[in-house]
């Protein structure tokens, strides 16, 4: 089983959410953590650091990729000339390759300099990201972690905005070589999708757009609660709520949305 946070955004972050993360990691036998971005509010250094802590107290092997908040906004001159400075002080590589007993999951860095939230990906990436999964153990689940959604219905404007501009060319290629899912955050929002069926990728197999809200901030998405996702070996995808009450985790149903 994998774990799937997103946007922990570390100096909005909420302790009794943060517990409740690691006593889930305590009660499961988990193969990685995987962060889909947004690890800090500002990508300042004290944000970075109480998020590498609190990773490395997982005692789970983790991989984690930038978000839009994790590079300068107010520092232009950061922000410009070395905007992951900051980042890969702390977490090293911007696109990381994890691999596990079930799982085969590839980190791609969809955050440019010049947009404040929309997501962008390069040819070469593609052909990069493409090269990896037809190297990957056929046997394995392929997972790649993305900050923004590669979709979001046309309704929610916002969302739909930041996609990345070439991700159907993207799910194209990397949906001939195996891939069962992209896992990203950003909008906050949790939702499940079949990209293969909304997009007619032409694959034997579904192509699942996993949402993550956000695992520990206050920054809620209209109320929604705190939440993450798991995913087991077989490939079922389960989602986490954050009671309130309770003050843990607890599955909800059926995730995929039609």
């Amino acid at each position: 089983m994998i774990l799937h946070l997103s946007d922990l955004h570390f100096g909005t972050e909420r302790p009794e959410c943060l517990e409740a993360i690691q006593q889930f990691c305590q009660d499961h036998p988990l193969e990685a953590v995987v962060v889909s971005g947004d690890l800090t509010q500002r990508a300042r250094l004290g944000q970075f650091f109480a998020c590498k802590r609190f990773l490395d107290q997982l005692n789970t092997p983790y991989l984690v990729i930038p978000g839009n908040h994790d590079i300068p906004l107010y520092h232009l001159w950061n922000r410009l000339f070395t905007p992951f400075t900051r980042y890969q002080l702390f977490f090293g590589e911007l696109e990381p390759v994890l691999e596990t007993e079930h799982f085969y999951l590839i980190g791609v860095n969809s955050i440019r300099r010049r947009y404040h939230t929309k997501g962008h990906l390069s040819l070469e990436q593609i052909q990069r990201i493409d090269l990896k999964l037809q190297q990957a153990p056929a046997s394995k689940i392929k997972i790649i972690v993305s900050h923004q959604p590669f979709y979001v219905p046309f309704q929610n404007r916002r969302g739909f905005k930041d996609i990345p501009l070439m991700a159907k060319i993207a799910l194209e290629s990397w949906s001939q070589h195996g891939l069962f899912a992209v896992l990203h955050g950003h909008l906050h929002r949790i939702a499940v999708y079949d990209l293969n069926r909304i997009f007619e990728l032409g694959g034997d197999h579904p192509v699942y757009d996993v949402h993550a809200g956000t695992s520990a901030s206050h920054r809620l998405h209209k109320n929604q609660p705190n939440s993450f996702n798991a995913i087991d070996a077989t490939g079922k995808i389960t989602q986490y709520c954050f009671d309130e009450q309770l003050k843990t985790f607890v599955p909800q149903p059926d995730p995929i949305n039609k």
